[in-house]
């Protein structure tokens, strides 16, 4: 072969290696430009605070989702009602009719029984204790795994942090004083309260003032002093009792629709859980600052007498609390799985935060 046919076979070689090369980040580049438009429902009506709106909300996170993808995944919000009613979410990411959903996994308890460990647990964790269960603990990975036949992927987006205890028309005086109780109570503490003779409603957001106003129920929870401030409650009742044994924590769940999931990009993907995850702790951050505004007004210029639960119900509770969470274990193999998973993290937790934490807090008051 001649010199100056290897040097032109040479070039050729080079040129293509160079046309392949400059193709490859055209390809990339098409890729990373494709955008999608998305649909979020959610289980609360419009406007409501934390759970629509402001800061760590569904609306924030579509909007830093939409931020930091530069537009490529945009997520269209639709509050309960505006779409589809309130707690059909599950079924709607579920069958593909919109990609994500916002609400409390304990909605989906009639589902999926061992869902509700990924709200909340009486008696269970704080908010630390539970992201530290959730992020690194393992919990996440079976939280996927339960709901993986459903063709969903879940990840938790916000918290409340510890709920009170609830509203009550009267003073509480000992275990005697809840039989007979009508309350409006939702998840696991409905089971528990139901056993000591409460007779649980089960009400919407919208409802629980005029009932409680009206005396239809004698009492209520929601969720802490800001959004129950927001309804009017402390007009209807002036018993404020806490301890959040009920729900030491509250985590919104995000589902997305695991086809729609599979099709994002991992950097998309990557966008997403960030995005959560700050959610997470900005909703933290924003309720315990309103929460504590919130309560001070109450009890300085609302009359609202906020104490404690009586030891000899919480001792009562706690009691029933365990019976309850062996109970359901026992009946479902999915929710042993969880329920053993979360009780052993627990323990350990406990250890820490009983040295750290609860040593520190104690040395405050």
């Amino acid at each position: 072969m001649s010199l100056d046919r290897r040097k032109f076979l040479g070039a050729g070689a080079i040129a293509a290696g160079a046309s392949l090369a400059m193709g490859a980040p055209a390809i990339a580049t098409a890729a990373s430009d494709k955008t999608f438009n998305w649909k979020m429902t959610n289980a609360y009506p419009p406007g409501s605070p934390f759970y629509v709106q402001g800061p760590g909300s569904p609306t924030d996170f579509c909007k830093r989702v939409e931020a930091m993808s530069n537009g490529r995944l945009k997520i269209q919000h639709f509050a309960a009602g505006e779409l589809i009613p309130a707690l059909e979410g599950f079924d709607a990411v579920s069958s593909g009719l919109v990609e994500m959903n916002a609400a409390n996994a304990y909605f989906w308890a009639g589902k999926i029984p061992a869902a509700q460990y990924f709200t909340t647990v009486p008696f269970g964790m704080n908010t630390q204790g539970m992201n530290a269960w959730l992020y690194n603990g393992g919990a996440l990975k079976l939280w996927e795994e339960l709901y993986e036949p459903h063709g969903l992927v879940p990840m938790p987006m916000g918290n409340t942090g510890t709920q009170m205890t609830g509203w009550f028309r009267e003073p509480l005086d000992g275990v005697k004083s809840l039989d007979g109780l009508k309350m409006r109570i939702p998840g696991l503490a409905g089971k528990v309260y139901s056993e000591l003779g409460v007779a649980v409603r089960l009400l919407p957001g919208g409802e629980i003032f005029p009932a409680l106003e009206r005396g239809v129920i004698d009492a209520a929870e929601f969720v802490g002093p800001y959004q129950d401030r927001r309804m009017g409650l402390h007009k209807a009742a002036k018993n404020y009792y806490t301890t959040g044994w009920h729900e030491p924590t509250n985590v919104t769940e995000l589902i997305i629709n695991k086809k729609a999931w599979d099709s994002l990009p991992a950097d998309l993907q990557a966008i997403v859980r960030l995005c959560a995850q700050a959610c997470n702790a900005e909703s933290l951050a924003w309720s315990d600052a309103v929460n504590a505004e919130a309560l001070e007004d109450l009890v300085k210029n609302e009359g609202v007498n906020a104490q404690p639960l009586p030891d000899d119900i919480i001792a009562r509770l706690r009691e029933v609390t365990a019976d309850t969470l062996a109970s359901m274990a026992a009946a479902d193999a999915p929710t042993r799985k969880v329920h053993d998973h979360f009780m052993a993290f627990r323990e350990k937790y406990r250890y820490w935060s009983g040295i750290g934490e609860k040593g520190f807090m104690n040395l405050e008051s």
